[in-house]
Formats: structure tokens, sequence, C-alpha cells
């Protein structure tokens, strides 16, 4: 079976699907995408009814969603200063919901999982572009190794589980992510919300300067959200195996840029400071995207400039309207505080 040129593995249409994480950035963008392809239902588990860190919470959601396909895309995640106040947290959280969701939805005969991934498994110092031969060539990045580390091992667990059980499980590794809809939230934001709302909120304040984490020499990639949500749906439909997938643009910016292109759509015309004694994060991230282009005929259409664009347009609406998502994870035993400045993630 073919689709657009490329070989279905997988149809959604007519499917029941259960996306962990449904209700939040990408998820929601997902959702929609899932939707229009013709999906019997979808199914979120919202965090407050199901603790996906536990096999009673697991064995419940997968009681009350039936799914054929699930799509776990729920993590504990934030930026560096995050990372570095809660290694343990994340290692659990990330490493316990997948662990729990892969061997449940083996026991159930699940006909297909799709795991995303993060790019912080990569090695701290992978040659650039990162190409997914070089997964396991080193050790990630010190600030979010553990997080990095546990997305990864849900890779090798698919790989072990296709091979003994047939378990048909793909695995998407996405770049950073923004666009509408993110986190704006002051303490917990990756990088592109936390530029827009410090510039935004400087313009409009006649602020003189914006301080900005790191030195400004470090490099990301960044995928519009909308992007990687029609990439995950292709993922599901096209690949066949467990080979893990980059999904990004393939072209990387410097955060100096980056903070100048910001301020620039935001019209903030003071002064950038940036601050070297907060930390840089890994010093490079940029995919190779072949495969990606080769397997799913998946290429990111949102160019950098028109996405900021259009997330500085979407934050000032919402703020003004009193909307702007923010998520600082709250205390307790389920989720956790965040600590972050504006930097590279």
């Amino acid at each position: 079976m073919t689709f657009s040129g490329y070989r279905m593995a997988f149809d959604l249409g007519g499917r029941r699907l259960m996306v962990t994480g449904g209700a939040g950035f990408l998820g929601s963008v997902l959702v929609e995408r899932l939707k229009a392809r013709g999906a019997a239902a979808v199914f979120v588990p919202r965090r407050a009814d199901y603790d996906l860190t536990t096999e009673a919470g697991v064995r419940r959601a997968y009681d009350d969603a039936r799914p054929d396909v699930v799509f776990h895309l729920a993590a504990e995640v934030g930026g560096i200063g995050a990372n570095q106040a809660h290694p343990g947290r994340f290692f659990f959280a990330n490493m316990a919901m997948g662990l729990l969701l892969i061997e449940e939805g083996r026991r159930r005969g699940l006909k297909r999982f799709v795991q995303t991934g993060t790019i912080c498994a990569y090695p701290k110092f992978t040659p650039v572009p990162f190409r997914e031969e070089e997964l396991w060539n080193g050790y990630p990045e010190e600030t979010n190794a553990p997080y990095g580390i546990a997305k990864k091992a849900l890779l090798q667990m698919l790989q072990a589980y296709r091979a003994e059980y047939g378990f048909d499980g793909v695995y998407v590794l996405p770049v950073n992510l923004y666009g509408p809809g993110d986190n704006f939230h002051p303490r917990s934001s990756h990088v592109i919300p936390a530029l827009i709302r410090k510039m935004a909120d400087a313009a409009d304040q006649g602020l003189p300067e914006v301080e900005v984490w790191g030195s400004g020499r470090a490099s990301r990639e960044f995928l519009y959200v909308d992007d990687c949500a029609e990439g995950l749906v292709l993922a599901a439909e096209r690949l066949a195996d467990s080979e893990p997938v980059n999904l990004g643009t393939g072209s990387e910016v410097g955060i100096a840029d980056l903070a100048r292109k910001i301020a620039e759509a935001c019209g903030y015309r003071g002064a950038l400071r940036f601050d070297p004694t907060k930390p840089d994060g890994q010093p490079r991230r940029c995919l190779d995207t072949t495969r990606a282009a080769e397997r799913l005929g998946f290429r990111a259409p949102t160019g950098l400039d028109e996405g900021l664009r259009r997330t500085v347009a979407w934050y000032r609406a919402q703020r003004g309207l009193g909307r702007v998502r923010e998520v600082a994870y709250a205390e307790g035993p389920d989720a956790l505080p965040g600590s972050r400045g504006a930097g590279a993630a």
C-alpha cells in the first residue's frame, strides 16, 4: 500500500488511539491531526486521573482507552535549570512511563507503539549534523543526561521487544520544538518561549536590557510544532522497523542570533546581555534529516523566521486575553518545580 509515493506500513484510519501527553503542547496538535486522519477514537489520559509512572495507572489507561495504537509523548522535562535540580525525578518518571506502557502494550497485543525520544540522548560531542548511527557513540551532555539516557533506553527496549516478541514499536527523535501553545512560564519554559516572554515584556515596559543565559555561542535547531505533529503521524503510518529517525529541519542557529531574531520579532530594541556564568548546555545541535526524508517523505515546511513571527503573534494575542499557557510544575511527588533562565536547552 502506498501513500504519496511512500509505503504505508500502517493505516490509522478507523483505529482506536491513545496519546499520552495529548493535552500538552505537541500532543494537542497531534490529536487534531489524528482525528483528521480518520481515527475512530483518540483517548488522552490526563495526569490527574492516570499516574503513568505506576503499573496501576497504566493498566487503567489501557482499560479505558482500549487502544490499537499508542503515541507516547508524555514526559517530565524542563530546561537546563530544571534538569540540574531534578535529575533523579527526570530519570525515574521518564523511564517508568515508557517501560510500563510498552510492557502493558505487549501483554495486550497492541498493534503499534510510537515512542518520542529526545535529542538530549545524543552524545555531548556528536559530530554535526547528528546522524542516528551516532546515538550510542558517547555520553550525553551532563546537565540533561539522566533524562536523555532514560529516553534512549526505551529505544533499546523497543528494538529488543521487536526481536523477541514481534512488538511493533517505532521511535522518533524530534529536535527542540516551539510554536503557538508552548509553555511560557518564566521558571520552566525552554529557550524560545522564555526569550519571547522576556523580549515582549521588555519592549512593552521600555527596559534597557534583557539577560540571556549562557555565552550565546551554543547553537540549536528548532522544529515548528505543527511540522513535528505531521512527522509523528507519518512515522506511525510509514515506518516498518524500530530504527530511530530524526525529525527536524536540518539547519541550526546560534543562541545569540536566535535572541536577536526574537528581539526583532518582538519589536525590542534594547541591549542583550549574555551571562557566561550560566551553562550553555550541549555546544551544538543540528540533525541529519536524510532518514526522515527517505523513509517518511518528511521535510519541515515552516522556516524559523516565519515560525517565530507566528509564535510571537500568538503570545501577544493570548497574553492580552490572559490565556498564555504556563506550566510551573507544582511541588509534590507527581510533579516538580522548574528553575529556568532564558538560554539554551
